[in-house]
This record gives C-alpha cells, structure tokens and sequence, in this order.
C-alpha cells in the first residue's frame, strides 16, 4: 500500500457510488477527504458515508478558495464529465485529478485483470471471475460491475486475484493503472454525448493497455474493425479471438464448436451447446474468458468446468418466463444499439422487441436494418422512441407501436404475441429517462411479466 496521501486533503469529485467509495479508502489511509457533489443535497450523501465517518461535504459550490489551494488532489467519479466548468476550474488551477479506479490501483496489491469493451463486459467479468475462484483461494470481482474496486483494495495482497469491469469513463482518468491481463472485448458507437466520436472513444478504451508491456497479456476481439487495429500496436503480448475466421493463436468458433489454437496446433475446447450462454455475443465472450483463463496458468479441466456451470448474468438475455407459451426475455443491459443487436439475433423464435429509453446520441439504423427479418412487431417507449420509429420506418419495419409505461408496452406485447413468439426487452438504449438503471428497468420488466 502506498501512503503518498496521508495527511493530505483530497477532494472528492462526485459523491455516487464510487465516489463515496473513494473517501472512505482515503479516510482509512490517513489522508483527509472532501466530498464535493453539486447535483444532491448533504443529507443525501451523509446517508450513504458509513456511521461515524466525518467528511466535509459541499453540495451548492466548491469549497472555499483557501481550501481549493491547499487541496493535493481531486478524485473524480466515472459519472463526472471531465468538461464539467467546475471540475476545469480545479484542473486550471494546477490541482492533479485522477479518478476512482487510479486511486484503488495506488493502494491495491495483487495481480489485476481488467477488462472493457462496449458490450459483454458484465458477463465476461463475472465468468472470469467464476474461473479465478475455481483455481484461487483469494478472489475479488468489483469495478463497474458493481462493487468499486475502492471497497476492497485494501484487503487485497499479494496472492490475490482481481478481476475489474472498466468503463471509458474509468479509462479516461487512469495514469499509472497496469493490469496483468487486460480485454478490449469490442469497441461500437456508444457514449457519443460524452466521447463525442468513435475515435475518441475507441483511443479511451486502448487507454486500458498503455502502461502494459511484453510481461503483460491483452486480449483482443480480432473481428472487430477497432480492436483488430489496435492488435499491432498494443505494447502487451496479444491473444486473440474469433467468432468468424481460424486463428494460428487464440480461440475461434466454427460450425457450433470452439477451438483453441497454439502455433497452429488445434484442438475442440467446447461445443456451443455445453453453455448455459446463448448468441454469438457470449460465444466471443466464453473465447475470453478461456483465454485469460488459460494465461492464468488454470487447467483446461478447471476452466470449462466454470464455462458449462455458469449461467447467463442478470439483464442479459435473461430468461424470465413461458406464458400461454410465449417466452419472455429480459435484455436490459443492452443499452446500445450493438448490445441490441446481438440480443434480437439470438432469438430462435417470431419476436416482439420493446425498445427504447434515455438518449446517447447514437444511430438507430445499422441495427433495425440488420435486425428487421427477426422483429414480428416493434413497441417503443422512452425518450427516443420518435428517433428509432423515423429509423425503423427507413428500415421497412411497419409493425411499430409505442408506449408511455413499461406495463402499457408489455400489454401491447401480449397483445400482438402468439404461441411460440417470443417478446425481449433489449432497449438499445440508456434507462434514465424512466428509471434509475439498467437493473431498475429490467426488474420492472420482470416484475409486470411475471405478475
């Protein structure tokens, strides 16, 4: 553990969830923090800082100017943007920021595995994590999965194995974080209210492997266009994956089966029926988990054995019920148009679609068109149903209707269904135009179906 922070006053930038987490790291070392949220009122916050823990919080503005210039360092949460006037007039006055998971990898100790991408990273984590835990006696799992990783660095030793979900919003305040095993599972259009552009994004995600080199192991999608790119000029030893053509090194899928290949040497790793996992989209993901796995030093035995028992990870193509035999799935997670996509295709049956929500600038028609022989009918709700209605329209999709509630589309759905469809909820886009989260949203979902 480093104790560069004791006795120093550090701001907390954003007062979420891992916001708090952070002051309560940096009150354990020594270090004096501030919390600073200009969006919730104090009593809001003291309730989540844990009993007894007194920290200075400032809600309408920032601390006062002689407390700004005796600050060491500010702490931004991953919900901030960095463009925010406030947070740029502490960068502008010379105060070094950093951000949640920067802090947590200062005062951790063990080896990390990280992994992004802008779909499939909750169930690539949480089944890397079921393997670490088959092979490890000390495991951890946090990040953006749920727990941040603030909660348990210092618990950490050397022995342990930590596995981290990572966002571009995480990424892009990193500056000495170096994961043993970092993921870059896929890199699609997401986030452009904040990143702007795919390049911008795309350069953020590559961010998870700047400080790795040839000790270090990142491991690739080389189907996708951005990933693939970045393979060559990755300074880690790069393993790869394929769900559409044979590698010499890595995993790929063929005709249902996946084959791990060594200097050209294959072999059947697994059947795609063995998993509990459905759609090509958790086939890339079950690829690298295996590869980490295998980069671990685990047996095979032990790593399939994790792979055929785990089961699909809440809010991702979620089997919730059969009723007068239409199936009902919930896909909240999918909150952007790829993630929805590789929902719709996994679908086996006519499907009803309930999508919709809050608006992430991002374009609707790559999807619907791709999509559109799938979809029996489309009900719309949230905030962007007028642009996925214009879209889908482009698309030649006709059956569309739209809703005001989550109860009045899952009636709508009920209504159009017949025996043997099927009626996912993959949005295709955020939730906080009608919900709190993704989870709230698919819970409600849930809730109303199986009522």
């Amino acid at each position: 553990m480093d104790n560069q922070f004791k006795d120093k006053k550090i701001l907390v930038f954003g007062a979420g969830v891992s916001g708090i987490s952070a002051a309560r790291l940096l009150a354990k070392i020594g270090a004096v923090p501030l919390l600073y949220d200009g969006g919730k009122t104090e009593d809001e916050i003291k309730e989540k800082l844990a009993p007894g823990l007194k920290i200075p919080i400032y809600t309408k503005s920032l601390p006062p100017d002689d407390i700004v210039k005796s600050l060491a360092l500010v702490v931004v949460s991953p919900g901030v943007n960095l463009e925010d006037p406030s947070l740029r007039k502490l960068t502008e006055a010379g105060i070094p920021v950093i951000g949640e998971i920067e802090l947590a990898y200062i005062n951790a100790r063990g080896r990390i595995i990280a992994i992004t991408g802008t779909n499939g990273k909750t169930t690539t984590v949480s089944l890397v994590g079921e393997i670490m835990k088959a092979h490890f006696s000390k495991v951890f799992v946090a990040g953006n999965i749920g727990q941040p990783f603030c909660d348990i660095a210092l618990e950490a030793t050397d022995e342990s194995i930590i596995v981290l979900e990572i966002s571009s919003f995480q990424l892009e305040t990193i500056k000495t974080f170096t994961p043993f095993i970092a993921a870059i599972l896929n890199v699609t259009p997401d986030h452009f209210d904040r990143h702007k552009t795919i390049e911008n994004y795309r350069r953020i995600k590559e961010r998870i492997a700047e400080n790795q080199d040839k000790t270090k192991i990142c491991v690739l999608s080389l189907d996708n266009e951005h990933t693939a790119l970045f393979a060559p000029k990755c300074p880690a030893k790069v393993m790869g994956f394929s769900a559409v053509r044979e590698l010499n090194n890595g995993c790929y899928l063929k005709n249902e089966t996946i084959y791990y290949c060594e200097n050209g040497r294959k072999e059947i790793i697994l059947k795609t029926s063995e998993t509990k996992l459905v759609g090509s989209g958790n086939m890339e993901n079950i690829m690298a988990a295996f590869l980490i796995g295998m980069e671990m030093g685990i047996s095979r035995g032990t790593i399939l054995s994790a792979i055929r028992n785990f089961p699909p990870v809440k809010h991702r193509l979620e089997y919730v019920a059969a009723i007068n035999g239409v199936d009902y799935y919930n896909d909240s997670k999918a909150t952007n148009p790829d993630a929805a996509s590789h929902g719709i295709k996994a679908m086996t049956k006519p499907t009803i679609l309930i999508a919709g929500g809050s608006d992430k600038k991002t374009d609707y028609a790559l999807w619907l068109s791709e999509c559109r022989a799938r979809i029996k009918a489309l009900v719309l709700i949230g905030e962007t149903k007028e642009a996925i209605f214009a879209s889908a329209l482009k698309a030649g999709i006709t059956k569309i209707h739209k809703a005001e509630t989550m109860n009045e589309a899952i009636a709508l759905s009920k209504k159009i269904a017949v025996c043997g469809d099927a009626v996912l909820l993959s949005p295709a886009c955020a939730s906080y135009d009608m919900f709190n989260n993704y989870e709230e949203r698919g819970d409600k979902f849930k809730e109303i179906v199986l009522s």
